[in-house]
């Protein structure tokens, strides 16, 4: 394994390197979070594809290729069809509102009263993506070093911390286009084709294994429609994706590099399937679908090779943890602490409004969410559950008055707070009652939300005229506000009020 441990060490150093770099670019808050939006086609594609593609678009799709067999690439196929759908329907519009955060959206759209609620909700969607994350660290290092579960959390969330923590998404963009190299090279360069030669090629899988591995609706078309509304909805509205749209240097990247990095998720599913079909015929009885990534790796993988791969696992791990935690840390900040914080500050006769070292402020945020991700990594063992909650409260709180607030110039600030409100408990409500994995809570959560959004919003005042007008300016590329002057026009709540 000498080589193999050459070939991560060397990874990880790299990691660490682009952090440091990274830092020597971040000057602003602008360079710190969104890497000056100034981000082009390219890098733009390679990054929004690693972001979306993490440890369980990896190990989890080549386990439900080993479980289901081709139909097992629905979850990752569902999350390439809301990428698309982001990238071709909204980013350019998204791209243009020149703002930080999905809560900053909301206010932008309805007149600055939905922040701190919406973004109690994306923090807690955000924290959880990025403790799921860090708890796949486990299963490759086990593989690798044969370290215990808490070592391995502990190794992998501090690399992905400190490079976060030192240049924010200037380090995280370079780290990301290395790991989308490393995982296009490891996983479908490499990986797939060894994998279908060691099974014996197509023939002798399909002679080997049953017909329903090789239908393509074989995993079945409720859990296909549950993946839809999940995953293909929550890429639609989730602070992790668009916080890589506002990097874009223009809509046209946003629209034209979004399309392919969608396109490539769509390959990337179809290979992990394959993959975990390919090791269903050589592994027949695995213990648990989700090791038959590390198993085939471990066993079938010449020395060099194997390293490569399991970097590639890593790469796809590291790049959608180090998404989530500097989304979740600019939620934490810029949405939910300097509100409070300018709450506080009025009470105390206006120290809130002190200036203040705003990249310092950001960094300190993705440090103490590092700490507490890799603590509550530590603590948690159900990753499934805890990614399944995550996301419900996203699409059932958030997706109706983001997309509402998007298409229907109808839609009020009173009825996007009601479906936020109405839509979240419905949903906690709901996996209470019918459990956290059932599909009911998604559904009725929904409707539940959609229901209130539009009768709120009709029984209530139109939004105010000065509103529209400048949310439709912000909309059409024009009217970027001046960092030092309010948000909104005059009679519309800031941004940073509740």
């Amino acid at each position: 394994m000498a080589v193999d441990y050459a070939v991560i060490v060397v990874y990880l150093a790299g990691m660490l390197a682009m952090g440091w770099w990274g830092m020597r670019r971040a000057k602003s808050k602008s360079e710190f979070l969104v890497a000056g939006r100034r981000l082009g086609p390219a890098m733009y594609s390679g990054t929004m594809a690693a972001i979306v593609l993490g440890g369980a678009s990896t190990i989890g799709g080549v386990g439900l290729g080993y479980q289901y067999g081709l139909s097992g690439a629905w979850m990752v196929f569902t999350i390439g069809l809301g990428l698309l759908a982001l990238s071709v329907f909204f980013s350019a519009r998204i791209a243009r509102l020149k703002v930080y955060t999905v809560s900053e959206m909301l206010d932008l759209r309805y007149g600055g009263r939905a922040g701190i609620i919406s973004g109690v909700v994306m923090w807690a969607y955000t924290l959880m993506l990025a403790v799921t994350s860090t708890i796949a660290y486990a299963t490759i290092f086990d593989v690798l070093f044969d370290v215990n579960r808490t070592v391995a959390i502990v190794l992998g969330g501090t690399i992905v911390v400190a490079y976060s923590t030192l240049g924010g998404m200037w380090s995280i963009t370079l780290t990301d286009m290395v790991q989308f190299v490393v995982k296009t090279i490891g996983l479908l360069l490499l990986l797939l084709p060894i994998a279908v030669v060691k099974a014996g090629g197509f023939s002798e899988m399909k002679a080997q294994l049953p017909t329903e591995y090789f239908d393509p609706l074989g995993i079945g078309g409720e859990t296909i429609f549950t993946y839809v509304l999940i995953y293909t909805f929550g890429m639609l509205i989730g602070q992790d994706i668009w916080q890589r749209v506002f990097t874009a240097r223009s809509d046209t990247t946003a629209r034209w590099g979004g399309t392919v990095a969608g396109t490539y998720c769509l390959l990337y599913a179809i290979a992990g399937a394959v993959i975990g079909t390919a090791a269903k015929v050589m592994y027949p009885d695995l213990a648990s679908a989700d090791s038959a990534f590390a198993t085939i790796v471990k066993d079938e993988l010449p020395v060099g090779v194997r390293g490569l791969v399991l970097a590639a696992a890593l790469a796809a791990v590291m790049s959608t943890s180090s998404g989530a935690l500097i989304a979740c840390a600019t939620v934490a900040n810029n949405d939910i602490w300097s509100r409070l914080r300018g709450v506080v500050g009025r009470g105390a006769g206006g120290a809130g409004d002190e200036p203040h070292d705003e990249v310092k402020g950001n960094r300190a945020f993705i440090l103490i969410m590092g700490i507490a991700v890799i603590l509550i990594a530590i603590a948690l063992n159900d990753v499934v559950e805890a990614l399944t909650v995550a996301y419900n409260l996203l699409v059932g709180g958030l997706l109706v008055p983001i997309i509402g607030g998007l298409l229907w110039r109808r839609g009020t600030a009173a009825g996007a707070l009601s479906a936020v409100c109405v839509g979240g408990v419905a949903v906690v409500g709901l996996m209470w009652h019918y459990g956290i994995l059932a599909n009911q809570p998604i559904y009725y959560g929904l409707l539940a939300s959609l229901a209130v959004y539009v009768v709120v919003s009709l029984a209530t005042p139109p939004t105010d005229a000065a509103v529209l007008a400048a949310w439709r300016e912000r909309l059409a590329g024009r009217g970027a506000p001046d960092p030092t002057a309010p948000a909104h026009p005059s009679g519309a709540s800031s941004p940073s009020g509740v």
